[in-house]
């Protein structure tokens, strides 16, 4: 951990207040708006660019290089921090550009001397807010008493180098900051490889020797509180952050060296509005959901590994009334609501005793919820899923199937076991999966399929796609109608049949307010503000608003 990280966990507070002073955050900035702003303030861009041989675009969200052919963007994630994307060839490329890194002599200097500077006086360093503050303040006394000497257009640089050293994750920290990565990968000694939302897998310019690996896993984990050695190989670390870190160590298990895997999560969910403005799903897609889920319907979403169930999962999620008191059963906390009556539970396996998905599922029977969100279904917890469906309890969930047969004998054969009679609960079953269009690996709704029952004598499933994608147009098609709609939402608001077409007209309206959003305010904060104006005053409210281009629950 170092000297300066013992000495600032361990010492006591004297009780004395510190003189209040006012600091700034290295890592608090506005982000140029244009690649020229950019280029002026931080010199080490400037260089990269005038080194590429087509200038990339420049954009605060990477997603407008969508749709093209080969992707050449450059974002900026943080500090003085930017990320070129280029895809093509073998692997796209995702090149970090930052400041450069001073000598480990002048860091371990620059430990020192803040190491000489902390006393009784220096105040405990609680969250990692907190030791940043204390240690911007130690530097900018080191250098004001130059007790190190650092030139001036150097001071920023070093000091993020020496912060990312000793409260971030060393060479990790750059990757952790882009919300737009889902997986941090090392294979072994090498290069570190990214899985992006928009451009799928891409090799980066980082790259790590097995000592340097090895090196930054220990830390890591003994910052945690965890042992790795080669008696205990293999580790699981819950970042601050909700991400979780898989650790395999060592050369006798991981032949190409030890090697890590980080599943991100993201701090602002993705919603809605961003699927449909990907084109992950339509526009009446969602309002099509956002309708049923009012109602209190159980879906699955289904699909392959890295196919974005649980993005999915979640953004429907976002579409649910708010008052509702929300349940989520998870092995790995990846759902992430907005709700205030939110119940979030986790499995526990590996300290005292295990509590299981199953355990967790049948005390939330008890608990009265509107909705239970289970992470993902693989086992038993599935027969007790069913269980509650029946008992008046709607569940949303992912599984692992790429087609309704496979749902179905996934479900009623081990270890689920779900009796075939039972499998009428389940309302909906969404299937997505990763496609490829060109050179881009995109995610797409594939269809939605409203289940009708199991029909005992021949022995198969009944349903009616409600939507299927066509793969020519490259769109999610609605079928026209819809029988859960129809027996669902008009019993539910007390209509008639002679409402049917004012049902469609309401999802069309909604479709067109999510389309708005989709266009200029995608953020799943913008979108769950809408959701509770809808609730507060009503669709119709909320469109003519919306088109007289007040959206003041948003802007105000």
């Amino acid at each position: 951990m170092g000297l300066l990280n013992l000495r600032l966990f361990s010492l006591k507070n004297s009780g004395r207040q510190e003189k209040a002073e006012e600091i700034t955050s290295i890592f608090d900035y506005k982000a140029p708006d244009t690649l020229e702003e950019a280029m002026e303030k931080y010199p080490y861009l400037a260089d990269y660019v005038k080194k590429l041989n087509e200038r990339p675009l420049y954009s605060k969200d990477p997603s407008v290089a969508i749709g093209r052919e080969n992707a050449n963007v450059i974002y900026p994630v943080g500090f003085g921090v930017f990320i070129h994307v280029e895809t093509g060839g073998e692997i796209g490329k995702y090149n970090i550009i930052e400041p450069k890194k001073p000598s480990r002599e002048l860091l371990d200097r620059i430990e020192d001397a803040i190491a000489k500077q902390v006393n009784e006086e220096t105040r405990v360093a609680g969250d990692i807010r907190e030791r940043e503050k204390v240690l911007v303040r130690l530097f900018n006394e080191a250098v004001k008493k130059k007790r190190i000497k650092i030139p001036k257009e150097d001071l920023e640089s070093v000091l993020y180098h020496f912060l990312r050293e000793k409260i971030g994750h060393g060479v990790l920290d750059d990757f952790l900051t882009d919300p737009w990565l889902e997986d941090i990968s090392v294979p072994g000694e090498g290069k570190i490889f990214v899985y992006h939302k928009f451009f799928g897998n891409l090799e980066s310019n980082i790259e790590l020797t097995k000592e340097e690996t090895d090196n930054l896993l220990r830390s890591i984990s003994e910052r945690y509180g965890k042992i790795l050695s080669f008696t205990h190989p293999i580790l699981d670390i819950h970042l601050p952050d909700g991400s979780r870190f898989n650790i395999v160590f060592g050369e006798d298990i991981s032949l190409r060296g030890s090697n890590f895997t980080i599943r991100k999560f993201s701090k602002e969910p993705i919603s809605v509005a961003h699927l449909i403005k990907w084109g992950t799903l339509s526009a009446e897609m969602a309002a099509y959901m956002w309708m049923l889920l009012e109602v209190g319907i159980s879906f699955f979403v289904c699909g392959e590994t890295a196919s974005g169930k649980t993005t999915t999962l979640n953004a429907l999620a976002g579409l649910i009334s708010p008052s509702a008191k929300m349940i989520s059963i998870e092995e790995t906390p990846e759902v992430n609501l907005a709700h205030k009556n939110w119940v979030r539970e986790v499995t526990r396996m590996h300290t005292g005793s295990v509590v299981t998905m199953f355990d967790l599922l049948k005390a939330a029977l008890r608990q009265r919820p509107d909705y239970i969100i289970i992470g993902e279904i693989r086992g038993e917890e599935g027969r007790i899923a069913f269980q509650a469906i029946e008992t008046g309890h709607p569940v949303i969930s992912t599984i692992h199937a790429g087609d309704l047969q496979q749902l179905f004998q996934r479900l009623t054969s081990d270890p689920i076991n779900v009796p075939k009679s039972h499998i009428n609960g389940l309302n909906l079953a969404i299937f997505q999966n990763r496609i490829k269009r060109g050179n881009r690996l995109i995610r797409r709704v594939l269809s939605v399929n409203e289940i009708l029952g199991y029909d005992t004598e021949k022995g198969n499933l009944n349903y009616l796609p409600a939507f299927i994608y066509d793969a020519d147009e490259d769109v999610i098609r609605f079928a026209g109608s819809s029988f859960m709609m129809e027996m669902k939402v008009l019993p539910f608001r007390g209509w008639g049949k002679e409402k049917v077409p004012q049902l469609y007209e309401e999802m069309r309206v909604r479709a067109e307010i999510l389309r708005m959003l989709s266009e200029k305010h995608p953020r799943f904060k913008d979108v769950w503000n809408t959701v509770i104006e809808v609730e507060k005053v009503g669709v119709m409210r909320v469109y003519e608003e919306i088109k007289r281009g007040n959206m003041y629950w948003i802007e105000g």
